[in-house]
Formats: structure tokens, sequence, C-alpha cells
């Protein structure tokens, strides 16, 4: 226990102290002092917690009416400037005592030491007008109530229950836990403020925040002036106006205010449904590419609203490859009253889900027209649209044309349309090479003999592009082939003009070479893409590739035996000499050794035993050097 913590006070009766998890003061700190840039986007947080607290409450009274909102239910905030306390009340569900311990009393269940070096260094990389975006990403929104507070202390008491308990903490490293009491359930967040945060006390001030942040939440927000409870926001469905009614400015607000975002939309979808469906949708994508320490989930969280009302953001509105994509679809078509379960199988949603996704779908195609425009949504989500290449059936074709790759043969981003446009009359296949960075796949030698015949190849850094070429298979009839496997109609292609050595014959030492390698290669065989190396691996036509094969050796798989065929340069010095060396009845076990980890290294493999290969090395150079092996 730290020396603060011994100066803490002793509990009172019923009240039980605890200790935040491992490093957590560290973390307030951070929030505090380095995660925000403007202050005021404290109580933004506090409203939005309060909004959400609310929803819940609206949602569970559909099924239990005792659970119903009071008349008037709204949210309160309330400064009292000779106190130096701000409180901001709800009606909502309220929370236990373990879900005051649960909630409040945790930061990043996934451990708070990677959780604090992911805020560290996303610090370091972020614009300071880009830190406040990071609030969202994290889950950290309620302690930035610590910026402007001494101490925090929420009452809150649950719906359903009689029992009211106080969270209170100077976010030091402890918190206290005590029983309280609350007329009614929900929940009063106070602060005491600080003494350089007078302004935050200003029922005025207050109204400009809210008016700024949080216009549009739903909820009606009054803030508390000369005695009076005054409206502080129009609590404007923004998505059920007609585009030509809404500002480009009150668009941002609401994105920034949906998402706890601090940039604009790259695009807005702003429509409304009508016919045997009806709607209305508001959707946007970001403009940022959101930090996210650990993706906890794959699915998307477009809010389902019925008749203006929040009902949840888990009904899967659209596909989890489109999971970036955030706003509101509101409906008619659907009871009030539906449960989560009910959703999963009512064909209403089905249908919109549908028509939300087509629409998404035709927005991307259409800004993808603006090629520069289009680079930077694919640098921030490209990864995650290729997901739909691997597990999206009816809209892979899209999701293909949608996407966008590295390429030996242009510079930039290049479709598959323009790849397939580029393609040599005599190539029958989309050829790519899988692996963990474009810089170290631009120099493979796998790409040797391509370059030579000046055939274009896709080059493919993400993970998930080891996976989904399986999956797609063909595009407009073309094969996707992998250059790590064997390929029928490289020699259909004649290479360019450049001279190449004299080919060595190699009849006798593939077999040799097969021999002393063993098991570590499924075959040895000369090859025709090889230029300035001498050897290189290849996967057999009918296995995974050998990126495949790399992740889920890392990832612990088990995995069928696939020992790689070495493939050999004839005409490379390398090799020629090595058929004279076999062909003189000298043994080239040791040198085969060698080739097969030179091959490794040059995909990006450690060699099999590094040591012994390190020794052969060094062996070689002697004798290069034409010293005496006892001097190495």
């Amino acid at each position: 226990m730290s020396d603060q913590d011994t100066m803490q006070p002793t509990p009172s009766a019923g009240e039980e102290r605890h200790e935040f998890g491992a490093e957590v003061g560290r973390l307030l700190d951070l929030v505090v002092h380095a995660l925000y840039s403007e202050r005021e986007i404290f109580l933004r947080e506090l409203v939005a917690n309060a909004a959400d607290a609310s929803d819940r409450r609206r949602f569970e009274a559909l099924t239990d009416p005792s659970r119903a909102l009071p008349e008037g239910a709204k949210i309160r905030i309330v400064p009292d400037k000779e106190a130096r306390l701000l409180t901001v009340s709800d009606d909502g569900t309220g929370m236990s005592r373990e879900e005051l311990a649960q909630n409040l009393g945790t930061i990043a269940r996934s451990g708070t030491r990677a959780f604090g070096q992911d805020i560290t260094r996303s610090l370091a990389e972020a614009k300071p007008e880009e830190r406040p975006s990071l609030i969202g990403q994290f889950g950290v929104g309620f302690y930035a109530a610590f910026m402007v507070a001494e101490r925090v202390e929420v009452v809150s008491r649950r719906v359903g229950t009689e029992e009211a308990w106080r969270w209170s903490s100077e976010g030091q490293g402890t918190y206290t836990l005590a029983p309280a009491t609350r007329e009614m359930p929900g929940t009063d967040i106070v602060l005491h403020v600080k003494s350089d945060a007078d302004e935050f006390l200003e029922p005025y001030r207050l109204e400009a925040i809210v008016r700024k942040w949080a216009d549009h939440i739903t909820w009606p927000i009054s803030i508390t002036r000369d005695g009076n409870d005054v409206a502080a926001n129009e609590g404007t469905a923004l998505w059920r106006k007609s585009r030509s009614e809404v500002t480009e400015e009150q668009y941002t607000e609401f994105y920034q205010h949906l998402g706890h975002m601090f940039d604009k939309p790259w695009a807005t979808l702003h429509w409304r449904a009508e016919g045997t469906l009806e709607f209305n949708a508001l959707l946007f994508v970001p403009g940022m590419k959101p930090f996210e320490p650990v993706e906890s989930t794959r699915e998307s969280r477009v809010r389902l609203h019925v008749r203006r009302m929040f009902i949840t953001d888990e009904a899967n509105l659209l596909p989890s490859w489109l999971r970036f994509v955030q706003g509101v679809v509101d409906t008619e078509d659907l009871p009030l009253n539906v449960s989560r379960e009910m959703l999963q199988a009512t064909p209403v949603l089905a249908r919109i889900r549908k028509a939300v996704t087509n629409r998404v779908i035709s927005e991307l195609r259409s800004k993808a027209k603006d090629a520069e425009g289009y680079v930077p949504f694919w640098q921030n989500f490209g990864a995650v649209v290729k997901e739909g290449l691997w597990d999206d059936f009816e809209h892979r074709t899209e999701v293909a044309g949608l996407s966008r790759f590295r390429s030996s043969g242009a510079e930039g981003w290049v479709s598959l349309p323009d790849y397939v446009g580029r393609m040599k009359p005599e190539q029958e296949a989309i050829y790519f090479l899988a692996g963990d960075s474009h810089e170290a796949l631009a120099s493979s030698p796998q790409l040797e003999g391509y370059r030579a015949r000046g055939i274009e190849v896709l080059l493919l850094s993400d993970q998930v592009d080891a996976f989904w070429p399986e999956r797609l298979d063909k595009f407009e009839d073309k094969p996707l082939r992998s250059v790590t496997q064997g390929l029928a109609d490289l020699s259909k292609i004649p290479p360019g003009d450049a001279p190449q050595a004299e080919a060595a014959d190699v009849a006798a030492l593939l077999p040799a070479l097969k021999e002393a390698l063993g098991a570590d290669i499924a075959e040895a065989r000369a090859t025709d893409r090889l230029v300035g190396s001498a050897v290189v691996l290849a996967a057999s036509q009918s296995g995974p590739d050998l990126q495949m094969q790399r992740l889920m050796r890392r990832s612990g798989q088990r995995m069928p035996s696939a020992a790689p065929i070495l493939e050999i340069n004839p005409h490379h010095a390398l090799i020629r000499a090595l058929a004279a060396k076999l062909g003189r009845g000298e043994g080239i076990e040791e040198a085969a050794r060698t080739l097969l980890d030179l091959a490794r290294v040059q995909d990006g493999e450690q060699p099999a035993e590094p040591a012994a290969f390190a020794r052969r090395v060094a062996e070689a150079m002697v004798a290069s050097f034409s010293l005496p092996p006892q001097d190495i």
C-alpha cells in the first residue's frame, strides 16, 4: 500500500474502502492531465451516460411495466456555487452495489498495464486536437469528471430494489462504497468542483456545453438557474428531418456526439425508405480510424430505434465487415415491446438489414470512383472491409469490387478490375503474394520471374489476406493464385530479353538435394521463376500457401505436415557450382542445408537451426577468403 493510501481517513460505519485495480491511479492521472484537450468534455460524457441509463430503463419497461420511468423523466444538471457542487441526475436503471464496483472501480478489464501502454502510445501518436476522440475508444468517459472535480460521489439505486449505494473517490487509487438513500431509482453524480474550475458552476457556461455536445440527445436536459429548471437541449431526432433541413455542422455535431469522435465524417448517408418498408436512417463513415486496444466485438453497433425510442445497438443492422459505420435506423414497422430475441427472428428486421447494407455498399461504390478521395477510407478501414471477402457470401463480389491492393506493377492502390484490365493475353490467373509487410513483399525473390515477364502481382500484407483468396477463388472468371504455389502457365509467357547464364545440368542434383534434406522438403525441382536468386520455397498447389502456413504455425494451430517444395535456379552461379561439386563426387549435405535455410530467410522465416546455419555460412566465407578453417 502506498503512503498516500495509508493517509486516507478511516472508513465510517458501514463504509467499505476498496482499491482500484493495479495502476488505475496512474491511468486516472493520464486521463485527467493528458487524454483530453478540452475540460468541458466531462459534461458530455456524464450526460451521455445518463441518457444511456434512461434508454435502458425505458427498454426494460416494455416487458416489465413495474420498471416504467416516472412522468417527466429527464436529465438534470444542478450547479451549486456556494457549496461548489455540480450534480448530474437521471431517472435511469441505476446501479447496484456490485454494478458500482464493477463499472466505476475497474478500468480496462483486459489489463490495466496494457491499457496504460495503449493510452500512452496513442497520446504520443495523436495530434493535440485529436486527443479527445480517444475517450469513447477507451471507455474512460466517466473518469473525465476528475478533470474538474477533486472528489466524485455517485449515489445510485437500481430499479426494482429499495437499496441505494454511494460510491466515492478522489481519484487517487481508492474508492469507498457505503449504504445511502435515494427516494427513486436512478443515479446522482456529484462533483466537488476544483478551485480552478469555477466556470463549470455557471449555468450559462453549462448550457453552452450542452448545446454544443448534447443537443441531439432525445432525453430532455435541464439546467437549474436561479432556482428554476431551464431546458438546455432541443432533443431533435435529426434523422427524422429531411436532408435539406440539416446543415453540415449539425451532421458533424451529431456524428461527434454519437461516436464520441472529434473528426468529421468521411461520408454521411441520410435517407428515408418508403413503400412496403418504411424507416429513417442517418449513418456515418468515420473520417479517422478508431484506436481500439482490444477489439471486443465484430458486430455492428448501429442503433435501432422504433418510433424514435432507442431499442438496441445489438441488432446487427450491418454485416461485421461494415462495423465501423455508425448511426441510427428508426422504423415504425416494429412493435415497441419487441425483445432482442424477437428481433433476430422478425422478417421486418431482415429486410431493413438488407436495405441498409445495400445502401452503404452503393455509397462506397460511388465514393470509390474518386480514386484519390477513396484512399483515406481504404487506409483506415480496408483491412476490415476485406473480411467480407472471407465471410460474406452474399456480398463477396461487391466487396471485391470495393477492395484496393498494393501491386508490384503500379504505384499506389489498384483495384481488381484495374488488374484484370492490365493482364497479358497469355496470362490465365490473378497472381498474389501474401506476407507480413508490403516492403518485404516488394523485394521478395518470389516476384523475380513475374517481373522478368512483366506480370503484375498483388502484394497482400493484412492478416485477413491469407484467408480470403481461397473463398473468393475467382474474379471476372480469372482464378486467384498465390505465386508461392505451383503455377502451370508461367512458362507460357516468355521472359524479357535480359541475357541469362548457361543453365546447369541439374538432373542428378535434384534427387541429391531431396535425399540430403529428407522430410524437410516435399521435393526439389528446377524453376524458371527466379532471375537473381538461387533458391526459393514453394507450396503444394493443393494445400495452403506459405503465408497461411506461417500464420497457422504462429497461432499454435495444429495442421497436417506440409513440407515446402525447394525450387532452384539452374542459371545461378551457386547452383552451377553445386552441380559441379556433385559431379566431382563430393558430398553436398551441408550445402543443401544452407540452401534450404537461405530460402527460409528470404521468406522472412528463421533457419531451422540458426547456430548451425551461422556456422555453415562462416565456413563458406572462410573458404571464399582462402583462410584455413582453424582460423575461424
